[in-house]
């Protein structure tokens, strides 16, 4: 499902389909691989890690920056560095909102990198 941009191939990561079948089954393509180690190498940090399943899970499918900030021992900046990294991976959106900025996780990335992990119970593979 790449679409064209100029002269590079980009993949939709918002796409409803997976963009390739788990690794499990075939060699990920070098252009998918590109295309998703970003938002992989975001998730490598605790701290993302810990604000991705917190924006993810949000009852109202959004968290305010002020409600995400509190739950860590790290400075303002630490916390907006760390939402940065996670929105250049494209994991996440963000709309500011008077002086707080509002975060929602983006599902059809969210899918892919599961979709790539996915290991069939039935065959181990």
């Amino acid at each position: 499902m790449p679409k064209q941009s100029g002269s590079l191939t980009l993949l939709d990561l918002d796409a409803e389909t997976p963009c390739c079948p788990p690794l499990a089954q075939q060699r990920v393509p070098a252009e998918t691989a590109a295309a998703l180690a970003p938002a992989f190498k975001a998730l490598g940090d605790p701290v993302r890690l810990q604000l991705m399943s917190m924006i993810a899970s949000a009852p109202d499918g959004e968290v305010c920056v002020c409600d995400l900030t509190p739950a860590f021992e790290l400075s303002g900046p630490t916390i907006s560095h760390h939402l940065k990294t996670l929105r250049e991976a494209g994991l996440v959106d963000a709309e500011r909102r008077g002086t707080w900025v509002y975060y929602r996780a983006r599902p059809g990335v969210l899918r892919q990198l599961a979709t790539l992990l996915t290991i069939d119970a039935d065959t181990g593979a």
